[in-house]
């Protein structure tokens, strides 16, 4: 069950993120909620895999579409879904694959040792 814990905190973390009316999220520069939404899912997707299921990838790509369709749906919200933030989840998933193989080849090259 620990190793599940970052995944936890990460999920409950992109919870908070993406479904904060918009009355509580704070004036930005242009871009930033596109940075946020990749490095949001970088993490999820690195946490995700260093748990080791295989299907958190397209799980997260299926949470990615769904959160957008939800944040127009949910009218209380007052947030609007957006194709490119999708698009930059998946680009922040990616990342988050390849970080965490980065991090695997190491501790592997460090136990062969």
């Amino acid at each position: 069950m620990r190793k599940y814990l970052p995944f936890v905190v990460a999920m409950s973390l992109s919870v908070i993120v993406l479904f904060t009316p918009e009355s509580g999220v704070p004036s930005s520069p242009p871009g930033t909620d596109k940075v946020v939404h990749c490095l949001l899912f970088a993490l999820l997707a690195f946490t995700g895999l260093l748990a080791r299921p295989r299907w958190i990838l397209l799980v997260l790509v299926g949470y990615a579409a769904l959160s957008e369709v939800l944040q127009e749906l949910i009218t209380p919200l007052h947030r609007s879904g957006d194709v490119l933030d999708a698009l930059t989840d998946v680009v922040g998933i990616a990342l988050g694959w390849g970080v965490a193989a980065l991090v695997a080849r190491r501790v592997s090259a460090r136990a062969s040792r």
